[in-house]
């Protein structure tokens, strides 16, 4: 949708067609990040308290430890998937884009993009279908750079947040985040290597959140789905580019997904515009570059806890770095924003943790 809606605002005409019928629910941790907010209004899509709830900043949880941190200028908002996909969908009929859903039998034959056997004449095929993208595969564009995935499972539970912020709890090689969608609802995500692991069982080894959870009514089912950090090789040929999950993608405990997914729309509608792919491929390696690191770097702290207690110990014990690395994540400030005595003293109290 947000492909759609970026290439038709360049005046471009836009057809989507789509297998599922929308509404639909998505297995993800349902939080969009400050600058997800900004991505999404240059698309002419707004996000307000009528549509989810906010959150202040993001709050780390370890044992007894917590440490948390404001965004800089603007709230998260937790919003429901199918809140979500309904604005855009009214935002892309808004400005006459063609949408089929319900559409069986997309793909490729004889080199034609064919949907339910028609052959479809365009000047550009974008293949938004997702991590394991079928068009992506039949256009022979799978090779990545790397790739790597865990497992993600969520759950609703109809009860007033408790918190003002996006809680991320470590486990014991697993994360679980709570992001309050609702002034009556919240949404419980876990994510791990374990492929055996559901919500219950690591509810049960984090009893500073089970106690909170244990006999709460429930408002969905559980729902699971793989999270892939993936880069690709390439984003576009002649006359296809990929875009959203199907152009690679990031662990979702950095909460950027949709970012790169709407910024990726407004990049690729630019490259159209000027009849160069490959700014596109260009811009989508820059805005992805530092969402890369922060995954790498939150995959690793779940994965070592020696270095993860050592963190959250540092970081309890530095006001504000926190906050200032939140800056950093969201764009709103870059590593040479710190001061140098704070990135020592910072430094002092990770070797002294």
């Amino acid at each position: 949708m947000a492909a759609s809606i970026a290439l038709r605002l360049k005046g471009y005409t836009v057809a989507v067609a789509d297998c599922a019928l929308p509404p639909f629910e998505k297995p993800c941790g349902e939080g969009l990040m400050p600058d997800s907010q900004a991505a999404l209004r240059q698309l002419g899509v707004t996000v307000t308290a009528a549509h989810g709830y906010p959150f202040r900043g993001i709050r780390l949880i370890e044992g007894e430890r917590s440490v948390e941190g404001d965004f800089p200028s603007a709230t998260g908002f937790g919003v429901r998937r199918p809140i979500l996909q309904k604005l855009l969908i009214d935002r892309a009929e808004q400005l006459g884009v063609r949408m089929s859903w319900g559409v069986k039998g997309i793909g490729f034959r004889g080199g034609k993009l064919c949907v339910e056997g028609t052959p479809i004449r365009a000047d550009l095929i974008v293949a938004a279908d997702g991590h394991n993208s079928p068009l992506r595969h039949a256009a022979g564009m799978d090779s990545a750079r790397r790739s790597s995935f865990r497992y993600a499972y969520r759950r609703h539970y109809a009860r007033a947040p408790w918190s003002e912020y996006m809680e991320l709890y470590w486990g014991d090689g697993f994360q679980i985040y709570v992001t309050p969608v609702s002034p009556q609802e919240i949404c419980v995500a876990l994510m791990s290597h374990d492929p055996k692991l559901r919500l219950d069982g690591a509810l049960a080894r984090l009893p500073e959140i089970g106690k909170r959870l244990a006999g709460q009514p429930v408002s969905s089912r559980e729902m699971g789905a793989v999270t892939v950090w993936r880069r690709l090789r390439r984003l576009t040929r002649e006359g296809f580019a990929l875009a959203g999950d199907a152009a690679g993608s990031v662990d979702a405990i950095t909460g950027e997904g949709l970012r790169l997914a709407f910024r990726g729309a407004t990049e690729l509608a630019s490259a159209v515009e000027n009849g160069d792919l490959l700014r596109y491929e260009r811009a989508h390696a820059r805005m992805r570059r530092g969402t890369d690191e922060m995954a790498r770097v939150l995959t690793v702290l779940g994965d070592v806890p020696l270095l993860r207690q050592r963190v959250m110990a540092a970081l309890v014990r530095s006001p504000g770095m926190l906050e200032s690395l939140l800056g950093v994540h969201v764009g709103a400030a870059t590593l040479f924003d710190f001061r140098p005595a704070q990135v020592l003293g910072f430094g002092w109290q990770l070797l002294a943790a």
